[in-house]
C-alpha cells in the first residue's frame, strides 16, 4: 500500500511566552521566559509559587461572557489557538468536504480547574449536591475536540488522546496515520492544557516535582543544568493543521513543513519516573525514524522532553546517545520548556510548532537558563544553550515523554514537491 503524504498547512498558538505563532516563535529564538509569581490564585501555603501561566487572555472578549462561564480554560485555550491556525491555513470549510475533516485533540488532564470548583464548593455546603449542570461537560478530556468540531462543523473523526506529557504528540501521529492511510483529508490537531490552580500546583508539589526557586522565578527552569531542581508548570494550547498534499496543493494552501513519522514506546518501569538507562525513549525515537524511512544522520534537530528535572534529563540524554551514536555531536539539541515551562498535555504540540518553525526558519530556538555544566553530560553535545543559533534544518524530531511510560516521538522535515 502506497501511503499518502501528510504536510502541516496552519498553526495556531498560546503559550506562557505568546499568544500567536509569531509571538510565541519570536519569545522561542529570542530566549523569553515565561516564569513569574502566580497570578491566579494565593499562593502563601505553597512549597512553589510561580509558574509559566498564559498572560493577557481574555476569554470574555474571545467568546463573550456567557459562553466562557461554560467552558474550562482547557478548552477556551484550544478554541483560541485553533481559530489561528484555522485562518492561518485559510480553511473556508463551507468549500471542504468536512465530512473528511477531523480533530483528534491531546490533554493529559482536562478541566482540572472545573472539578477543583465543583468539588470545593460541594464540600463548603450542607451535603445538599447542588452540582452545576455545566460541571461534567466542562470537566471532561474529550470536550476540547467537541467544541472544535461543533464550532466549524467537522465530522470525521473526533477524540482525544490521553497520555499523560505525550498527550499531544499522540495526538499527531493519530491524525498523521488516518491522513497517509486515507481515511481523511485533514485533521485539527494538538492540544492543550490548564492545571495552574491549586490542585495542579499543590499535587505535583506534593510529588517533588517542581522547581521552588520562588526567589528567580524567570531562570527555574534549567534543563540539563547542574543545579536544575525540577520542572516549572506550563498551561496554554498549540494546534496544527495536518492535511493531504495533494488536497493541500489544490486548494492553493501554503505548506510549513511535511510530517514523515512518528513513534510511540512504553518504558515499562515506573509510574512516575524514566527508566534509568532511557531504555523507552531511544526505543520511541528509533522507532519514529524506522517510520520516517530515515537514519539518525538524517536528523538535524531535536526539540527534547527536557524538563529540567533531576533524573530526568540524564535519562534522555542516554536515548539521544544511543539512538544517534557519534552524529549525536553533529546534530542540535534544545529543550524550549526552558521558556514555556511544561505544558504537560499540551507540551507536544508547542514543541512540535517550535519544531516546524525551526524547518521554516532555519533557526534553533536555545536551551536558556544555563549557568554550571553537568559533568554527567558529554561536553561535545550541543544543547543550544543560552542562545538561538542559525542551521540548515531539513529534519526535525521532537519528544514528548509522560507518567506511565508513555513516550511519543514526531518527525517533520522540508517541504519538496
Amino acid at each position: 500500500m502506497e501511503f499518502k503524504r501528510v504536510v502541516v498547512t496552519g498553526l495556531g498558538a498560546l503559550t506562557p511566552i505568546g499568544n500567536s505563532i509569531p509571538e510565541y516563535w519570536d519569545g522561542l529564538v529570542n530566549g523569553v521566559s515565561g516564569a513569574a509569581l502566580i497570578k491566579s490564585f494565593d499562593t502563601t501555603l505553597f512549597k512553589t509559587k510561580f509558574a509559566c501561566e498564559v498572560k493577557n487572555f481574555d476569554a470574555d472578549g474571545f467568546l463573550g461572557r456567557k459562553d466562557a462561564r461554560k467552558l474550562d480554560p482547557f478548552v477556551q485555550y484550544a478554541l483560541f489557538s485553533t481559530e489561528e491556525a484555522v485562518k492561518d491555513a485559510g480553511l473556508e470549510f463551507d468549500k471542504l468536504d468536512t465530512n473528511r475533516i477531523g480533530v483528534i485533540w491531546g490533554s493529559g488532564i482536562g478541566g482540572l480547574k472545573t472539578f477543583l470548583d465543583e468539588v470545593v464548593a460541594f464540600a463548603k455546603g450542607d451535603g445538599t449536591p447542588r452540582f452545576n449542570p455545566f460541571f461534567i461537560p466542562k470537566m471532561i478530556a474529550d470536550i476540547a475536540p467537541g467544541h472544535i468540531s461543533i464550532k466549524y462543523g467537522l465530522r470525521g473523526p473526533n477524540f482525544t488522546t490521553v497520555s499523560a506529557c505525550a498527550s499531544s504528540n499522540n495526538s499527531l501521529i493519530d491524525s498523521f496515520n488516518y491522513i497517509r492511510l486515507g481515511k481523511a483529508n485533514m485533521f485539527i490537531t494538538g492540544g492543550s492544557e490548564a492545571i495552574i490552580n491549586e490542585a495542579g500546583i499543590g499535587g505535583f508539589n506534593a510529588m517533588h516535582a517542581l522547581s521552588t526557586r520562588n526567589d528567580d522565578p524567570a531562570t527555574a527552569s534549567r534543563p540539563f543544568d547542574l543545579d536544575r531542581d525540577g520542572f516549572v508548570a506550563g498551561e496554554g494550547a498549540g494546534t496544527i493543521i495536518l492535511e493531504e498534499l495533494e488536497h493541500a496543493k489544490a486548494r492553493g494552501a501554503k505548506i510549513y513543513a511535511e510530517m514523515i513519522g512518528g513513534g510511540m514506546s512504553a518504558d515499562a518501569y515506573h509510574m512516575t519516573a524514566p527508566h534509568p538507562e532511557g531504555l523507552g525513549a531511544a526505543l520511541v525515537m528509533k522507532a519514529a525514524l524506522e517510520d520516517a524511512g530515515l537514519t539518525p544522520a538524517d536528523i538535524d534537530y531535536v526539540n527534547v522532553h527536557g524538563t529540567s528535572t533531576p533524573i530526568g534529563d540524564p535519562q534522555e540524554v542516554k536515548a539521544i546517545q544511543d539512538t544517534f551514536g557519534e552524529d549525536v555531536y553533529r546534530i542540535n539539541i534544545s529543550s524550549t520548556k526552558s521558556m514555556t515551562g511544561h505544558l504537560l498535555g499540551a507540551a507536544g504540540a508547542v514543541e512540535a510548532i517550535a519544531a516546524i518553525l525551526a524547518i521554516k526558519n532555519d533557526i534553533i530556538p536555545p536551551t536558556i537558563n544555563h549557568f554550571t555544566d553537568d559533568p554527567a553530560f558529554d561536553p561535545k553535545i550541543n544543547f543550544t544553550f543560552n542562545k538561538a543559533q542559525k542551521r540548515i534544518v531539513k529534519v526535525a524530531q521532537s519528544n514528548g515523554f509522560g507518567f506511565g511510560g508513555h513516550n511519543a516521538s514526531v518527525i517533520f522535515r522540508k517541504y519538496e514537491d
